[in-house]
C-alpha cells in the first residue's frame, strides 16, 4: 500500500486550520488511483492460449490470479453489478441480464434505456457511491449502474452506453479525466470493454479466429498503459484488468427447443436468457409447470426457494418461481427463430470455463505474485481498502495477495 507523507500531512493540517486550502485537495494529493477495466467475457485461460505479451508483462510487474470467479448466473450485468457492489446478484437485485420485479410491477431488460436508468431496481452501494459519499472522485465508462442515480448518488463522470464508440476514444476520455486539476480528477475509475464477449459467442472460444481478437485486446491494452505512463503520478495508479465471466463451447448438436417439451399456457411469464431461464407459473398451475419443467433434458430445475446453497441465489423475488440451468454447453431455445452461437456463459461458476482473469499492478500490490484464484465478490473490499474507504457491508471480503 502508499505510505503517506507524514511531514506533508502536518504542513497540509497546518493549511486546512488556516483555511488556505480545502481538505478535497490534501485528500486527492494522499490517496492513490485504482483503474479497473473489464474486458467483457475475457475467460482466465485466453492469455496462455493466444500469449498475449502486455498481460504477461503485468503478471511480471503484479499480481496474477489464477482465476476471478463469477456469481451465478455467469452473465454481463448481474456480474458487473456484483464487481461494483461486492454483493451476489441475489442480494443486489440485478438477478439476470433480464427480468421482471412482481414488486414494482416493471420488467428490466439490458437494452431498454428507461429501466437501465431507474433506480429502483438497483439494491447495495456500488463502489462509486461508497467513494463519492466519502469525498472521492469517480468515474465510469459504461459500467452497470453507473447510469442510475444509486441512493441518489453517480460518480463524477459518467457515459450513457454506446457499444460503437471506440477503445482508442474511450482511452482518450479517461485519460482526459486524469488529465485534470489534481482536486478534480477521479481517483477510481471503472473501464468497460465488450470485447472479446462479442467474438466468443460469434467464433467460439477454442476457435482459432478467437486469437486474433484477444492479441489485439493485449495490443489495445498496451496502448492505453503506455499512455498512463505519461502521466507524472503514473506510479500512484493502481492498475485492476479482469472480466465478468468466461465463455463456453455450445455444439449445435446440444440444443433445446423448449416448445418440445413445454406448454407456454403454463406460465405467465419466461425471463432471463439461456442458460439460465426464471419461470412465473399461471395461478393454480404451480404444481402442473413444474413437472413439466423436470422432464426437460439436460438441465437442472428448482422452485426458487430450493436453489442450492452455493449459487447464492434463492431469496430475491426477481427469481419467480424457478429456476432453470442448462447443463454445460447445452443451449436452450424457446423458438425455433433463435439465434444460435458457437459460444456462450451464464453456466455453474464451478464450471472453469466460466472463470475470468485477473492481473493487477500497482503501489498496492505485490510484484511477480501467483495468487489462487477468488470470487468477485471480494474486488469491492479490495478497492476500498486501497482507497482507504469505509466499506459498506458487502458479501465479499479482502483477498490476501502474498509472497
Amino acid at each position: 500500500m502508499l505510505k503517506p507523507n507524514l511531514h506533508y500531512f502536518r504542513f497540509a493540517l497546518l493549511l486546512i486550520c488556516l483555511g488556505l486550502i480545502p481538505v478535497h485537495d490534501v485528500w486527492a494529493q494522499q490517496k492513490p488511483y485504482v483503474i479497473m477495466i473489464s474486458f467483457d467475457g475475457f475467460r482466465w485461460d485466453y492469455p496462455e492460449k493466444a500469449g498475449l505479451k502486455t498481460f504477461d508483462s503485468l503478471a511480471t510487474v503484479g499480481v496474477k490470479a489464477a482465476f476471478l470467479k463469477p456469481a451465478f448466473p455467469s452473465v454481463t450485468f448481474p456480474n458487473h453489478y456484483t464487481m461494483a457492489t461486492g454483493l451476489y446478484p441475489d442480494h443486489h437485485g440485478i438477478v439476470a441480464n433480464n427480468f421482471y420485479d412482481p414488486v414494482l410491477g416493471k420488467r428490466y431488460s439490458i437494452g431498454n434505456r428507461k429501466a437501465v436508468e431507474d433506480s429502483s431496481f438497483y439494491g447495495g452501494e456500488p463502489i462509486w457511491v461508497t467513494a463519492e459519499k466519502q469525498g472521492i472522485r469517480t468515474a465510469s465508462f459504461f459500467w452497470v449502474g453507473s447510469e442510475a442515480p444509486v441512493k441518489g448518488i453517480q460518480p463524477s463522470f459518467w457515459k450513457k452506453y454506446q457499444e460503437k464508440t471506440s477503445f482508442s476514444d474511450r482511452v482518450d476520455t479517461v485519460l482526459t479525466w486524469l488529465s485534470l486539476p489534481e482536486n478534480q480528477r477521479p481517483h477510481l475509475i471503472l473501464f468497460y470493454y465488450h470485447e472479446p464477449d462479442a467474438s466468443g459467442h460469434n467464433l467460439g472460444p477454442e476457435s482459432e479466429e478467437i486469437k486474433p481478437v484477444l492479441q489485439d485486446l493485449d495490443r489495445k491494452l498496451s496502448g492505453f498503459i503506455q499512455k498512463l505512463k505519461t502521466l507524472s503520478y503514473f506510479p500512484e495508479i493502481n492498475l485492476i484488468v479482469t472480466a465478468d465471466h468466461g465463455m463456453q463451447t455450445t455444439p449445435e448438436d446440444k440444443a433445446i427447443l423448449l416448445t418440445d417439451y413445454l406448454d407456454p399456457g403454463l406460465f405467465d411469464r419466461i425471463e432471463g436468457s439461456s442458460p439460465v431461464l426464471l419461470f412465473k407459473a399461471k395461478s393454480g398451475k404451480m404444481d402442473e409447470a413444474y413437472q413439466a419443467l423436470l422432464k426437460t433434458p439436460h438441465v437442472q430445475v428448482w422452485k426458487s426457494a430450493m436453489v442450492p446453497e452455493k449459487f447464492h441465489y434463492g431469496k430475491n423475488p426477481r427469481r419467480l418461481d424457478f429456476v432453470m440451468l442448462a447443463d454445460s454447453a447445452w443451449t436452450l431455445i424457446r423458438d425455433s427463430g433463435y439465434p444460435k452461437s458457437k459460444g456462450a456463459h451464464g453456466y455453474d461458476p464451478d464450471n472453469m470455463n466460466m472463470r475470468a482473469i485477473f492481473y493487477a499492478a500497482g503501489p498496492a500490490f505485490k510484484q511477480g505474485y501467483r495468487s489462487e484464484g477468488f470470487n468477485n465478490i471480494d474486488l469491492y473490499p479490495l478497492i476500498s481498502k486501497i482507497l482507504g474507504l469505509r466499506p459498506a457491508e458487502v458479501d465479499g471480503t479482502i483477498p490476501i495477495f502474498r509472497n
